[in-house]
């Protein structure tokens, strides 16, 4: 963003280590929480929270913090993933309870209207195709909703297709 768009970027993470590799990008970055930001009101025309606040405890919370901290008209960008992401990798597990998350394509939209005047959504589904069993043990592994599962993936020989049910919402505040 800061090297295409001429942006200034301020980046915030709750992780330490994701503050520490991004400072050394030369990028501004802060320790913190999105249900609490460390910014005046009014700060920022952009805000982006990219698969993120499906993992807050207050979503609501987060989205008042996040619509604080722009200006009028200033815009969020919220990606999020669909209930029914990768059903072709979360099949492999058997039959398991369905998992609800709180903030997702499905109910995204709701949520971002009690804090935003405009919200669009922009469907962005694809394909992902792990290149082999190691390759999708890795991402079950590396999953933060559902880590339980790690080591536990069924082995498959070859390629694994799996349908993405992302979606991009743009949220703007008041004029």
């Amino acid at each position: 963003m800061r090297a295409e768009l001429g942006a200034e970027v301020v980046a915030l993470d709750q992780s330490e280590r994701m503050v520490e590799l991004t400072r050394a990008r030369c990028v501004e970055a802060f320790l913190g929480d999105v249900q609490e930001l460390p910014f005046d009101d009014a700060s920022f025309d952009v805000a982006v929270a990219a698969w993120m606040l499906y993992h807050v405890p207050d979503v609501d919370r987060a989205l008042a913090e996040l619509a604080r901290v722009l200006r009028r008209s200033g815009r969020l960008v919220a990606v999020t993933n669909g209930e029914r992401n990768l059903p072709e990798l979360w099949s492999m597990f058997g039959k398991r309870s369905a998992r609800s998350h709180a903030f997702s394509v499905e109910n995204a939209e709701a949520q971002l209207r009690r804090h935003f005047e405009r919200v669009e959504r922009r469907d962005a589904n694809g394909v992902v195709t792990f290149t082999d069993w190691n390759a999708a043990d890795a991402y079950v592994s590396a999953s933060v909703t559902r880590g339980d599962l790690a080591g536990k993936l069924p082995r498959f020989d070859g390629p694994l297709a799996c349908s993405l049910v992302v979606s991009v919402f743009v949220a703007e505040t008041a004029l």
